[in-house]
């Protein structure tokens, strides 16, 4: 299996030079590991993995002697399932204060998890990777989207192009390193071996009352509902379970980092908003297999073509920041009136309006609704319309119109 280079990389040696712990999170197969192993290639760091039940077991019954027998600097894998040690490496770092002493991997997402916020606070970096970014597939330079001129003309030179059927066979081939370096042929096969390694391992670690079926047909539910606002109730009815055990399950795909939401832009200034949040997939090769589609030909035409192509834009424009080290603050708007728009990009004291289309050739009808943030008490900057057009180009000085592949 070939190394698929990741954009993450330079954050991690950047961060272990200044901070005595650094975790990375993220969910299963998508290269923390990998990653990690590779740039300890040439040290003295050690490695274990609390897979190793062995392992686990001595980190959660005796951690003072773990760490003892793994001494730093060490790469610690799946650190979730011994919180324990968080206290004891806590103590190490306060007597030692050694940069980079341990690395550490969790399959769940660090705001989720329990233990760790307490114990290292102000000790630990916290990174997280996702699936493969489209930039990094095609060994691309990573930076994080923003909706100006300049930067999107130079994203425009430094991008592979794709028509709509090449951006369509991206989505339905996903983002998993191990389809994607070649290691599997067979999505199919990977996807349904994929899940039933969550449902028996990670799922069943956070909720031991789980039934496999059942959450297969929950999760499936949940996938036919990318990119629409979360409604548990309809969630709860196709999957035939309990509106209390839908949002315990929502939990759990989020902890495991399967799944992220967009929540509604406000402030004191806009009025009859709604607080529902949106919900996407971190891969959309999950999503096509979930919902069943065969091929990239029959999703581009599918009834989801719309849904999907507008999960897989703001996974790509999230995992842009993410791969950065950066905090993304990306909202979407959508007032009571049911006028939406697909992103709200805040940073720098400004925000920008982002809809997504299938259309090569969209309108400036489109923009219309970006005028809504104007009663905002942030200033709207420039906005943009994303859409299968082959060029950058522009609906007027304000508003641009961007193709997928340069996200």
């Amino acid at each position: 299996m070939n190394y698929i280079p990741r954009a993450l990389e330079k954050i991690v040696l950047q961060v272990t030079n200044e901070y005595p712990v650094v975790l990375v999170t993220g969910s299963r197969q998508v290269g923390k590991t990998t990653m990690l192993q590779k740039l300890m290639e040439g040290t003295d760091r050690s490695y274990v993995s609390l897979d190793d039940l062995n392992e686990r077991n001595l980190a959660k019954t005796d951690p003072e002697i773990f760490l003892q027998l793994h001494k730093a600097p060490v790469l610690i894998d799946e650190v979730q399932y011994a919180p324990e040690l968080f206290s004891y490496i806590k103590l190490h770092v306060d007597k030692h204060h050694t940069p980079g002493d341990f690395w550490l991997t969790s399959s769940q997402v660090f705001k989720l998890m329990k233990g760790v916020q307490e114990s290292l606070a102000g000790r630990v970096a916290v990174l997280s990777l996702t699936s493969l970014s489209q930039r990094e597939i095609f060994r691309e330079e990573t930076a994080p989207f923003v909706v100006d001129l300049q930067s999107l003309s130079a994203r425009s030179k430094a991008r592979t192009k794709a028509d709509t059927r090449g951006i369509f066979e991206r989505i339905f081939k996903g983002s998993m390193p191990a389809i994607i370096s070649g290691q599997y042929s067979n999505s199919q096969i990977f996807y349904s071996s994929y899940l039933s390694t969550y449902v028996e391992r990670d799922v069943k670690e956070l909720s031991d009352a789980i039934n496999s079926l059942k959450f297969l047909h929950f999760i499936t539910a949940v996938a036919a509902r990318c990119g629409q606002m979360l409604n548990v109730a309809d969630i709860a009815r196709d999957a035939d379970i309990n509106q209390t055990q839908t949002k315990s399950w929502l939990g759990i795909l989020e902890t495991l980092g399967i799944i992220f939401y967009l929540h509604p832009y406000s402030n004191n200034m806009l009025k009859r908003l709604v607080k529902t949040p949106k919900l996407y997939f971190y891969d959309t090769g999950l999503v096509c297999y979930l919902t069943k589609w065969s091929n990239a030909e029959t999703l581009e035409s599918g009834a989801m073509n719309g849904a999907i192509l507008e999960n897989y834009v703001v996974s790509e424009i999230m995992k842009s920041y993410l791969n950065c080290g950066k905090e993304p603050y990306m909202y979407y708007f959508r007032n009571k009136d049911a006028k939406e728009i697909d992103i709200v990009l805040e940073h720098d004291g400004v925000l920008n309006p982002i809809e997504i289309k299938k259309s090569s050739n969209p309108s400036s009808e489109l923009t219309k609704v970006f005028e809504l943030l104007n009663k905002s008490s942030t200033p709207t900057s420039k906005g943009a319309v994303v859409c299968m057009k082959p060029k950058l180009s522009a609906i007027d000085q304000d508003n641009f119109i961007v193709p997928v592949w340069i996200i």
